[in-house]
């Protein structure tokens, strides 16, 4: 279904740790949006406005998520602001699953949900209302450096998987990563589809802070994805490798809409805990 076609579309409006998104259910996946249809909804001017779209539809309805419909009844379907699709997104999955709980959709507790980057787990908690993803495993691909460039300065970055490419570098002034509207350089040919890149600063014992940009939305509030490739690159930065010490390690990472806490443990595993709302819903006249 085209946006011209859209009249009376249901959707709401959610976000996790000021990262902000539009969500469309369609449990039957009988919607058709278009990048340009996901563009104008996620304009802040022209649309509804979001850092991404999330459209909520049963897994075995979508032919992306159908050979996980046994693993997941639910699929979230991410796009970026400019209607390119990801693999994944961290804070939207928590409001994704805010979405099910409210919705009736799922119980708080434990649930799966199909993504690009695979089925994840979530934990729901009833009594802080705060979400834990199972985000995966992180894999550290080569090169295990990059360089990133913001004007006419550069650093060494650490290339981090968490199912999408994440660039982490390390400044002494998070003021250095410039306005983030466009994307900073990075090396050539490293990335053949974009990348989001991360600028960190240290806070104090296992605690950061980070601004990022996403490829695809620019310079965003906050990024789950882009915080647990911040805490795994910092835990290697101070030498701290749960798979070689058997420990779990947990970053407190603070991004500019919130505080994140990420947990990687000795399988690769990672944790993201933090909040998530739904702020309002509505119907869509285009």
């Amino acid at each position: 279904m085209s946006a011209s076609r859209t009249f009376g579309l249901p959707f709401l409006k959610g976000h996790g740790t000021q990262n902000d998104f539009v969500i469309v259910p369609d449990p039957d996946g009988l919607l058709d949006l278009g990048p340009a249809d996901v563009a104008r909804l996620c304009d802040r001017r022209a649309g509804i406005g979001g850092d991404g779209l999330i459209r909520v539809v049963r897994a075995a309805a979508d032919p992306a998520s159908a050979a996980m419909a046994d693993r997941a009844e639910w699929f979230m379907d991410y796009r970026n602001a400019d209607g390119s699709i990801a693999e994944m997104c961290g804070n939207g999955i928590r409001v994704f699953a805010r979405y099910l709980t409210e919705a009736g959709l799922a119980k708080p507790g434990t649930l799966a949900v199909a993504t690009r980057a695979g089925v994840l787990g979530v934990r729901v908690a009833e009594d802080t209302g705060l979400i834990t993803i199972d985000m995966g495993r992180v894999t550290l691909p080569g090169p295990d450096l990059v360089e990133v460039t913001v004007g006419g300065s550069s650093w060494p970055a650490r290339n981090v998987n968490m199912g999408n490419p994440h660039a982490v570098a390390f400044v002494e002034d998070l003021a250095q990563a410039g306005d983030l509207y466009t994307a900073p350089g990075v090396t050539a040919g490293v990335y053949p589809e974009g990348v989001n890149v991360e600028f960190v600063v240290e806070r104090g014992p296992r605690h950061v802070a980070m601004r990022v940009h996403e490829r695809g939305s620019g310079e965003t509030r906050s990024c789950g994805t882009g915080a647990c490739a911040v805490a795994v690159a910092a835990a290697r930065r101070h030498h701290l490798d749960p798979s070689v010490t058997g420990e779990p390690v947990t970053y407190t990472v603070d991004l500019p809409g919130g505080t994140l806490l990420i947990t990687e443990h000795p399988d690769a595993r990672i944790e993201m805990t933090g909040p998530a709302e739904i702020v309002a819903t509505g119907t869509l006249h285009l």
